[in-house]
């Protein structure tokens, strides 16, 4: 008998009729004669080997005003941008180039050979035969033992990102300078990158591509360490209406731990979501990745904006010193209590 084929994974109509709409609107900004780039967003890798990280976009642009400096900006002119799916990519890095595709949403999300030295390096990508534009990636060496992830959301910027109104005002209203940094992360971060040379610090949020940009430049406006992003695409995946944030999280962590097996990691969150538990969940399956869990505590007002606190779980019993505080100095100390970090 001729072997039957396989059956065709079933595609939300949703997520069907978001691709049918960006390209509508991909149509109508090409015979705007408006064309396609690449924006990078910074990603990491070892020494033979990169995780390449973009999005393919049409960009309105944007006029600036005298100084040079463009005019506030706005969340929502974030979500303006059109996402060129299935986008074929020039990627070059130490004189070769490879040829990668995006995929429906425009995010380009790839690992690639390369021998490159440990720490920071540079490579550039092209589309449609553009300028190249030029992008960053965190190498680590094979003799490194520690690195950092750190939530963003209420952990180093004040979102109040759980309550969905609150959610919406602070993603598509807020003018960026006016978002606020947690008190004491940057310092905590820093200090941690600075006595930990060439230890990795990760991003990882829920958050949506589009804000990486925006939430690239709040982290250099607050002296916190460059480190790679790790965001999500909003919006239906092909059998779900959204996707699912802790999933994301537990995703990245476990890639993580396949990458880099050597190293324990510093697992920086909060209690207005569920760091806690997914920070649980991935400290029982990869004891030997965690050097130690940091939970920062929001204000009462804080917990009300955000709808209320998760309950952080009694770790007394942990493997590994699992510590709260409700800012970036109280965690420091703790830190040095617990012999995470030195005093």
């Amino acid at each position: 008998m001729p072997a039957t084929a396989p059956p065709r994974a079933k595609v939300l109509w949703l997520a069907r009729l978001e691709y049918r709409f960006h390209s509508w609107r991909e149509r109508r900004a090409r015979a705007r004669h408006q064309k396609p780039t690449v924006t990078p967003f910074p990603g990491y890798g070892g020494v033979d080997w990169v995780r390449v990280l973009g999005r393919v976009l049409i960009v309105p642009p944007v006029k600036p005003i005298g100084t040079g400096e463009y005019a506030t900006v706005r969340g929502w002119r974030s979500f303006l941008s059109v996402p060129v799916g299935f986008a074929q990519v020039s990627v070059t890095i130490a004189g070769v180039t490879h040829e990668v595709v995006t995929d429906r949403g425009g995010v380009l999300d790839t690992v690639l050979p390369a021998r490159l030295e440990p720490g920071w390096q540079t490579f550039e990508m092209s589309v449609e035969g553009g300028e190249p534009v030029e992008t960053r990636v965190f190498i680590v060496g094979p003799d490194v033992r520690f690195g950092v992830v750190s939530d963003v959301d209420d952990t180093v910027m004040v979102t109040a990102l759980p309550r969905p109104l609150l959610a919406a005002w602070n993603s598509f209203v807020v003018d960026e300078h006016a978002r606020q940094p947690v008190p004491g992360m940057a310092v905590l971060l820093e200090r941690i990158a600075r006595d930990n040379p060439g230890s990795p610090v990760v991003y990882l949020s829920t958050g949506a591509w589009n804000i990486a940009p925006t939430l690239i430049r709040f982290l250099r406006r607050h002296l916190f360490p460059p480190g790679s992003i790790l965001l999500t695409d909003w919006g239906p995946t092909h059998d779900r209406w959204f996707r699912s944030g802790m999933a994301h999280k537990l995703s990245n962590l476990n890639r993580l731990a396949r990458e880099f097996p050597q190293i324990r990691w510093l697992l920086i969150g909060d209690d207005g979501q569920h760091d806690d538990k997914i920070y649980t969940t991935f400290t029982r399956r990869h004891p030997g990745n965690v050097v130690g869990v940091a939970i920062r505590r929001l204000s009462p007002a804080e917990a009300v904006l955000a709808g209320g606190r998760t309950n952080v779980d009694d770790h007394s019993a942990a493997s590994v010193p699992w510590v709260t505080e409700s800012d970036g100095a109280g965690l420091l100390e703790r830190l040095e209590e617990v012999g995470v970090l030195e005093s």
